[in-house]
């Protein structure tokens, strides 16, 4: 690879890094070791052809450009989650990941048992889910436990943050979220 060429990569992987919180690379990895898939099973979830994950991989394509895939990335990270906290297991996982793959974007943010009287579930989800992503982005759940475990002495409600965002269900954290707006 030329001088260019790994300038354009390491441009590439900062835009994702501002983006997606991480190179995507990194990401996928994760997503792969986490739910023990291999490279063409995790296109084929996220509906991306087996080139274009290589590519977005290594760096040599910043973006992804179906935002629909983005929120199917959402998902799988939180899929991830459960099955590392052992809320939901691999049986589960696949069945979830085969539910994932046939959504068509926003369905995946709505879905799940989180409905509530307020119009503003949706959003509230998204907002959650951001929350999550971010976090889990930067430690793994396990790290964030215990982070928390180690505030919580001196700091419960950011222990609690923490936990219920950090490494918990979405579900908890939007019933988090909402009974802290009031």
């Amino acid at each position: 690879m030329d001088t260019a060429q790994q300038e354009a990569t390491a441009r590439a992987r900062e835009l994702q890094r501002s983006w997606y919180g991480e190179p995507l690379g990194a990401l996928f990895r994760r997503l792969i070791d986490d739910l023990g898939l291999n490279q063409a099973r995790l296109a084929a979830v996220l509906g991306l052809s087996a080139p274009m994950l290589s590519q977005l991989m290594s760096g040599q394509r910043a973006k992804i450009g179906n935002p629909a895939v983005v929120q199917r990335v959402q998902a799988l990270q939180e899929l991830a989650g459960q099955v590392a906290d052992g809320s939901v297991s691999a049986a589960e996982a696949t069945d979830r990941m085969d539910e994932i793959k046939k959504s068509q974007g926003g369905s995946v943010l709505t879905s799940g048992s989180t409905a509530t009287a307020t119009s503003g579930a949706p959003t509230v989800r998204r907002v959650v889910r951001e929350i999550q992503s971010l976090l889990r982005s930067v430690a793994a759940a396990g790290d964030i436990i215990e982070a928390a475990d180690s505030l919580a002495p001196a700091h419960p409600e950011l222990a609690e943050f923490l936990r219920v965002y950090g490494a918990g269900r979405t579900a908890d954290a939007v019933a988090h979220y909402e009974s802290h707006q009031n």
